[in-house]
This record gives structure tokens, C-alpha cells and sequence, in this order.
């Protein structure tokens, strides 16, 4: 890492000191050294796309947390409540004064500074009193939402005489309500760009706790507590290396989010397993009691479809199907163009040997190209997904996973079941959503699974009634007035600036677009909208047919009648 950063004046008349600029220098030199790994960058600016469409989800409204938004008047007021939180850790203080806390914080200067993107405008000092008192804040905050040991006994944190964040903020304003403004702060400690490094939480709880194991245990679990509170997803926290993850992390925002992607790796191993355990399946099948039958019957079956394929069966289907067909042609006027649009389709499903061979080589070198490098975003016919009332009218059902995350959503082609994460949509659910993606698309590598899933979201909520299915169904569990609200939050949601290809998204949104378009509701749809609503000609025609048909069958009955009598 290169963290260095000269200690300037914000005034533009200032002097430049350059033997203090060159003494730091050599510090900074000296301190890369000595690093053992390098600190990759955590903290970064959302890209302005996603900042201009809703800046109030992006930027702090009433607490400022890190050196981002500090100097931002309107965020003044929530100071003394920092302060004050600061006092009271201090309180709890019995060895060292607080500003020993703050000369240990200052020591990783250059470890805090590198977890920022952009240049940080102070000095060391100011950034550790800064860390000092955020960190005191947030450990105040957090504790309120930590978990109980299961003997019931109470952490040596626990016995600090700190009340909970609803008490020590409700006074803010006689008019605001507690419970508005809980929710502000809570919507401001995972924005992005209002994080601390966690390393300065653990590292001050390890200076209180007098024990590094204490601190990492504590901290965890009022990680763990917040992010169960405030995840609009199920978490995934029992998972045997969660310790490892938390431990991990680089800031609040980071923990919510590796707890919510936990399993992708997972479910692609899955995914390839059941890939590559389709044959197993069936060899399965072989070796049971009724393994000669499903011999007999598949091979009867390919026999077929080898047939079919061939030019011999392509000339049968021919005379079967388009032969009669051309023959009453010549005698009714008119029905060569009624059977035009028939044939064209005919014709489109079952090509000529030489072309279906032709494009069967270009779909499979199409193919090829994409799965040469998975890197590459998808394509567009590989992100569009019909709307929940369109997948309902085609036999859809959809229903919610309890326990499950993400990273198990899949559809079931047997049960024609798309399997859904439940989620809840509240008030905050829609901030903690942008500033997730926002995190996971300034991350350097890896893919976007959470950008994927608000994309899938994306695309299946259209309208009100798309939201009352999912309702109904106990997919959405809404906070919120309406329906109409949960639709425009899903609509609202901004397309990321950087997709990736998810294996298990990918095959989920693949099957059920494969599902609807081999529908005979929706081919019949298809059809109708193609030649008929969306033709004036083709009714015209019809309409002319009909009449032409009608004034024929009068002519020949006049006729008949007049032979008759005669």
C-alpha cells in the first residue's frame, strides 16, 4: 500500500514546508515497510451514476461518521451526542485517560489512511481524535443490538453503564419521533461513504477489554446483532467460518454484505455438480430394477429424433403437414395467404437440413465465445425476465425461501416453482440496498451478485399487481403504506455500472425464460399479436376472404335454386 498524504493547510495562501514534507516522507517510506500485507482500498466515493439519482440514499442526513462529511454544517447537531458518547466510554475508563485511546488510534495513521479513496485533509492528530470519538459512538450504538451469551451471563461490556441508543437520542428535538430518527442514523451508519476501518473498533475494545480475544468475540457479536437487525434478507450467520469473515471485513457496510453473499461459491459448486451429475442420475436409473425399460425407451427415443432431424424425416413431416395443405390452395381463393404466416413459422422451427446445420454450428461457436470468458457482462437476452403477472398467467408459481439467501435462488422446471428469497421492505430497506450495490460495484473484482439480484428484482416488478402476487405469495413482506411504494422502490432502483455474469442467477433467469417462451399460452400470445392484432392487413384480408367465401356460397346457392326449380 502507499498511504502517504502530507499534512496541508486547507487555505490556499498557505506556505509549503518542505523540510517537514520531506520528513514525512521518510516516515511514511519507513512505515510501508515494516507492513506486513498491503490494505486494499474499502472506503470510496459512490459513482456519480448511481449518486445522481438519489443522492438522500447515498449522503448522510443527520450523523457523520469518518472524515467525509464531518465538515458538513448540517450534520453539526448529532456532535455533542458523539461527544457525549465519548465521555461516557471514558467514564468506563479506569487505567488510561481517553486521550491515551486517541495516541494508540493515531499510531495507525497510515493503515486508516489507506482505507480511503479520496485525499484525507488533516493532520494525524485530528484523525485520530476523529477515529476516537466516531469509534466510541458507534461501539455505544452497536451494543444496544449485541447478542446475550447463551449461560445468560452478561460480557464485561455489557456492564458498562451505557443506556440504549433510543434514551441517550431522543431528545434530539422535541418534535421529531425516536423511533424517525432511529431509523436516519441507522440509514447513515452503512452508508458508504460514512465507514470507518473496523480495525479502529476492535482495536479500542481490545485497549478496554484488556484481551484481543475478548474484543474480536464482543465485537462480533454486536455485528452480527446489528446486521440481523437491520438486513432486509435473511442472514446467513451459522455458517462455520462467519468468525473468519467478520474478522475480515473492512467496515460495517462490509460485514452486512459478506453476511448476505456468503454462499455464492457454494451454490456454484452446486450448480456444476448437478451439471455434471446429470449422467450419474441416469446411470442410477440404469443399474435399478427397471434399468432395461429406460434403456429400451431412451434409445427408442433417440432413434426418433435422429429420424426427424435427418432429410428423409424432414420430407415426411413436409408431406404430412404442408402437402394437403398446398392442395386445397388451388381450389380456395385466398387460403395461400391465411397459411403464409403458418408456414413461415413451420419453417422457422424445423429449417432445411443444410441451414439448421449451419446455425446450429454459429449458436454453438456463439456458445463457445461466451463461456471462453465468463468475465464478460451478460448479454441483454440473458438479464430480460417476463414480469411476475406474465410468469403467473404462463403457470408460474412463486414461493418464498425461509432460511435461504441469494445465492439459492433457482427455478424448478418440475413444479415450474421460482424460489425466492423473502425480503422485507421498509423504510430503510431501499438505502441499504443502493449502498450495497454501491459498495459491490467500486470492489475490485469478483461478481456482482447483489447488483444481479436487484436486477432480477428489477426486471419481474413492473406494476402494483406484480408486487400483490409476490405479497400474497410471502416473498415481500411489506412495511410499507402500499403496494405502489414497493413498486416504484424496485422500479427506482438504479442499473449498476458494472454487471458480471452469476452462474446460479444466470441459470435461474435462463430456465424460466426457457419455461415461458416454450409455453403454448405464450406462443398462442405470440402469434395473435404478430399476425393478427398487430396486422390491419392480415384482418383486412380476412375480412375480405370471409365476405368473398360468404357472396360465393350465395351465388351458389341462387344457382342451385333456380337449377332446382327449373
Amino acid at each position: 500500500m502507499f498511504a502517504f498524504h502530507p499534512d496541508v493547510s486547507s487555505h490556499s495562501g498557505s506556505t509549503f514546508d518542505e523540510r517537514r514534507w520531506v520528513i514525512h516522507l521518510r516516515q511514511s517510506l519507513n512505515e510501508e515497510i515494516e507492513e506486513d500485507a498491503e490494505v486494499p482500498i474499502s472506503i470510496f466515493s459512490v459513482p456519480k451514476t448511481l449518486m445522481a439519482a438519489d443522492p438522500d440514499s447515498y449522503v448522510p442526513q443527520e450523523v457523520a461518521i469518518g472524515p467525509y462529511h464531518c465538515r458538513r454544517p448540517e450534520l453539526y447537531e448529532m456532535e455533542r451526542y458523539k461527544l457525549a458518547a465519548a465521555k461516557r466510554f471514558q467514564k468506563s475508563l479506569q487505567s488510561f485517560k481517553f486521550g491515551h485511546l486517541v495516541e494508540q488510534v493515531a499510531k495507525y495513521e497510515n493503515k486508516i489512511r489507506a482505507h480511503y479513496h479520496k485525499f484525507l485533509n488533516c493532520n494525524g492528530e485530528t484523525l485520530g481524535w476523529m477515529m476516537a470519538v466516531d469509534a466510541s459512538f458507534l461501539l455505544e450504538v452497536l451494543q444496544a443490538y449485541a447478542a446475550a451469551p447463551d449461560d445468560g451471563r452478561k460480557t464485561e461490556l455489557m456492564k458498562i453503564r451505557v443506556s440504549s441508543i433510543k434514551s441517550h437520542l431522543a431528545d434530539i428535538s422535541s418534535v421529531r419521533i425516536s423511533t424517525t430518527l432511529d431509523n436516519a442514523i441507522l440509514r447513515d451508519m452503512v452508508k458508504l461513504e460514512n465507514q470507518i476501518p473496523l480495525f479502529v473498533l476492535r482495536k479500542i475494545l481490545e485497549l478496554h477489554l484488556s484481551s484481543s480475544e475478548s474484543a474480536h468475540d464482543v465485537l462480533t457479536s454486536m455485528l452480527i446483532g446489528f446486521c440481523k437487525e437491520v438486513s432486509p434478507l435473511k442472514l446467513q450467520v451459522d455458517f462455520p467460518n462467519v468468525t473468519t469473515e467478520i474478522g475480515a471485513a473492512a467496515h460495517l457496510l462490509d460485514v452486512l454484505y459478506r453476511l448476505l453473499i456468503t454462499m455464492p461459491r457454494k451454490c456454484e459448486a452446486i450448480i456444476e455438480e448437478n451439471a455434471a451429475g446429470g449422467e450419474d442420475e441416469a446411470m442410477r436409473q440404469i443399474n435399478d430394477g427397471g434399468g432395461k425399460k429406460v434403456l429400451l425407451v431412451d434409445g427408442a427415443r433417440k432413434m426418433i429424433e435422429k429420424m426427424l432431424k435427418c432429410r428423409l424425416g424432414r420430407f415426411i413431416k413436409g408431406i404430412l403437414f404442408l402437402m394437403p395443405w398446398k392442395v386445397m390452395t388451388l381450389f380456395v381463393p385466398g387460403l395461400k395467404l391465411v397459411l403464409q404466416p403458418i408456414e413461415t413459422s413451420y419453417l422457422r422451427r424445423f429449417p432445411p437440413a443444410g441451414e439448421d446445420k449451419e446455425a446450429g454450428t454459429l449458436e454453438r461457436e456463439k456458445k463457445g465465445s461466451r463461456n471462453a470468458d465468463n468475465n464478460n457482462p451478460p448479454l441483454a437476452e440473458e438479464i430480460a425476465i417476463p414480469s411476475v403477472s406474465e410468469l403467473h398467467k404462463a403457470g408460474v408459481t412463486f414461493l418464498p425461501m425461509k432460511e435461504e439467501g441469494i445465492a439459492d435462488i433457482y427455478f424448478d422446471d418440475k413444479k415450474v416453482v421460482l424460489y425466492l428469497p423473502c425480503i422485507c421492505v421498509d423504510l430503510n430497506t431501499a438505502v441499504f440496498l443502493r449502498n450495497l450495490v454501491a459498495y459491490e460495484a467500486g470492489m475490485a473484482s469478483g461478481p456482482v451478485v447483489l447488483t444481479r439480484y436487484t436486477e432480477l428484482m428489477n426486471g419481474i416488478v413492473d406494476t402494483d399487481d406484480d408486487v400483490r402476487i409476490l405479497r400474497e405469495r410471502g416473498v415481500i413482506l411489506n412495511r410499507l403504506k402500499s403496494d405502489e411504494e414497493v413498486t416504484k422502490l424496485w422500479n427506482g432502483m438504479s442499473r449498476s455500472v458494472r454487471l458480471t455474469k452469476v452462474p446460479f442467477l444466470d441459470k435461474a433467469i435462463e430456465d424460466v425464460n426457457k419455461y415461458y417462451h416454450a409455453s403454448w399460452k405464450v406462443k398462442m400470445g405470440n402469434i395473435m399479436k404478430r399476425y393478427v392484432f398487430g396486422s390491419w392487413r392480415f384482418l383486412t384480408l380476412l375480412a375480405a376472404i370471409a365476405l368473398l367465401i360468404l357472396m360465393s356460397l350465395q351465388a351458389f346457392c341462387s344457382i342451385f335454386r333456380l337449377i332446382r326449380v327449373g
